[in-house]
């Protein structure tokens, strides 16, 4: 073979060489690929699936807190003892720290796609509620409980108008226990400063229905007074 068929043949091997190592180089890429795309599914199914078990576990968590605050608070109303006063206190305490921690659950999964559909721990609807700018979620439960605190103001409120009314007193619904304390009907499902608020803005309405002798905010029914609907739903702002 001459010198020249010698340097062709050299050549033809050295491309070949190149042509098998690009594609070992372009396999290995795409094993690289496939790698990274099963650790990021995998990574993001882990992710997922801590996001629901911590729903799910601060979920259970409140439900217990509930019921303990209920147990107490029934101990409390047989007995009136103060040390069982304050048993019940620190129960609802409790109950709303867990709250918080399952309103943060449930906002870390929203995050990460898990309830955006608006459903919560075991298909139970979730509403997202606009208090003056601040949001935050409740269940089905926690809300006909603040519906009905707001109605159970308004309600209390008016009686309480028609009394100032009646011995002539001043116009004054801050100086009621009742408007104060704002914890009647109050479960321990929701936290006792929702409650409160929602208590407390049915209640001024009613005052002031009761006091003018009028019905601007609601209307009597079966011996007793309720909020108009789209009253309370200007109160309790659901978002969709």
């Amino acid at each position: 073979m001459t010198e020249s068929g010698i340097q062709n043949r050299a050549s033809a091997i050295e491309a070949k060489n190149k042509g098998s190592n690009k594609m070992r180089d372009l396999r290995s890429i795409k094993k690289l690929f496939m790698g990274l795309s099963l650790g990021i599914v995998v990574l993001a199914g882990a992710a997922f699936s801590v996001s629901a078990q911590n729903v799910t576990r601060e979920a259970r968590q409140l439900q217990a807190a509930q019921r303990q605050a209920q147990v107490a608070y029934q101990r409390y109303l047989r007995t009136q003892r103060p040390v069982d006063y304050h048993a019940w206190q620190n129960a609802s305490a409790r109950v709303q720290r867990e709250q918080m921690q399952y309103q943060r659950a449930i906002a870390l999964a929203n995050n990460r796609g898990i309830y955006n559909a608006g459903y919560g721990v075991g298909g139970s609807r979730m509403y997202r509620i606009d208090r003056g700018g601040r949001y935050y979620n409740v269940d089905q439960r926690q809300v006909e409980l603040l519906r009905s605190a707001v109605n159970q103001g308004y309600s209390r409120g008016y009686r309480q108008g028609q009394i100032d009314r009646q011995y002539r007193r001043s116009y004054n619904y801050g100086t009621h226990s009742l408007y104060r304390s704002g914890t009647y009907g109050y479960q321990s499902y929701v936290a006792r400063d929702q409650y409160q608020y929602y208590f407390q803005q049915g209640f001024q309405r009613g005052y002031e229905d009761g006091f003018n002798s009028s019905y601007r905010y609601g209307v009597r029914s079966n011996n007793g007074f309720n909020i108009l609907g789209g009253v309370l739903n200007t109160i309790l702002r659901i978002v969709d």
